[in-house]
């Protein structure tokens, strides 16, 4: 899979080292002899195409129509009311005020 993110002739300027156990780099190589291209090149093709999925699964995603409603209607009900959470976010917390007393740090540090 090309990408058309970058010109073809563009400079490669970043090097890029990897360790990999005997085996992977075998079964690397013989993949990339398959394909009839380079270590190199084989690894840059598959590393990009693959960090190129993983982007866009972040980003997209597809539902059937079935599903889309009810994601759809998830988002439209109201929250969820847990009464823990409203406590934690309505009591006042030692972060709120002025209770913290560093004085005493200053002596040693």
């Amino acid at each position: 899979m090309k990408s058309h993110l970058e010109p073809r002739t563009a400079l490669k300027e970043s090097k890029v080292q990897l360790r990999l156990r005997p085996t992977q780099k075998e079964v690397i190589s013989r993949a990339a002899q398959i394909k009839q291209t380079s270590l190199t090149s084989f690894m840059v093709e598959h590393a990009f195409s693959a960090a190129q999925q993983v982007i866009a699964d972040q980003v997209h995603f597809a539902l059937s129509p079935e599903r889309w409603e009810a994601f759809c209607a998830a988002l439209d009900m109201p929250p969820k009311e847990i009464p823990a959470l409203r406590k934690l976010l309505t009591e006042q917390s030692i972060f709120d005020d002025n209770r913290l007393d560093f004085g005493h740090f200053s002596d040693k540090y």
